[in-house]
């Protein structure tokens, strides 16, 4: 039996199975890419929360998120009524269960109360039913101790996509970022936390500032805050009294413009 190899049809065979395994490569590669180029196409764009609001006056909105610790809450709230300011609390479900009567408290108060998810899970990776969920669980316990319809949702870590930003739509919410940072949960002191937001450079008209009510100085840097605000000619109101409710449009930052 001759087991001799043809040496010119065993290159012919080797190219023709390249030239078939690129093909199948580059067929496979215009297959995942269609539904991107259709969404090119269809100038498919990213939809944003709002970050700041486009505001003729000189107002903004100081918001704490509730995710963990309430030892200085108490303070805060008698910080924010000595000084007559209300602000916006965004509050995950976990903190809600357990500190129920604070969330009394900062309803009975006048504050904006604030969704921030069940599980402050990065929403983007959930689908449309888990972000779903993750907002309404907290809806519903809210509405159960305080009768409020909460309609701000804060995602956490500022993490979202369409998908969440078509969710807080159908479940009647507006996505709400910021854009001055108190960076207060870095634990720099109180000082600092003052400066930072004072002195930021998108500090303006609209902002929205992002503190945590468990931050290690927040509570101690609250009047200092409120007065370096003041000083600058800024009204601290909640979310709700800054952002439009309807007839608006979205820049490229995130700044919503009434139309």
């Amino acid at each position: 039996m001759n087991f001799e190899i043809d040496q010119d049809k065993l290159r012919k065979f080797l190219r023709s199975g390249i030239i078939v395994l690129s093909t199948m490569l580059v067929i496979g590669l215009v297959v995942a890419l269609i539904p991107k180029l259709f969404a090119m196409a269809a100038g498919t764009k990213r939809e944003l929360p709002i970050y700041c609001v486009d505001c003729p006056d000189q107002k903004v909105a100081l918001t704490f998120d509730a995710a963990w610790g309430n030892e200085d809450t108490p303070r805060i709230l008698e910080i924010l009524k000595k000084h007559n300011i209300k602000v916006t609390f965004f509050m995950t479900g976990g903190w809600v269960s357990k500190y129920p009567d604070d969330v009394k408290a900062i309803a009975a108060a006048g504050h904006d109360l604030g969704n921030h998810s069940e599980n402050h899970k990065q929403m983007s990776k959930l689908s449309k039913e888990q972000c779903e969920k993750e907002i309404m669980s907290v809806h519903d316990k809210v509405k159960a101790l305080t009768g409020t319809d909460m309609c701000l949702f804060r995602p956490p870590f500022g993490d979202f996509n369409n998908t969440l930003i078509d969710v807080t739509k159908a479940c009647g919410y507006h996505c709400i970022q910021w854009d001055v940072d108190s960076l207060d949960w870095k634990d720099y002191g109180a000082d600092c936390i003052v400066k930072r937001v004072c002195e930021d450079k998108h500090l303006g008209n609209g902002s929205i500032i992002l503190c945590h009510n468990g931050g290690k100085y927040t509570a101690d840097a609250l009047e200092s805050l409120i007065a370096g605000l003041q000083q600058k000619g800024y009204e601290i109101v909640p979310v709700s009294q800054l952002i439009y409710k309807e007839k608006y449009e979205m820049d490229h930052e995130g700044r919503q413009h009434q139309k």
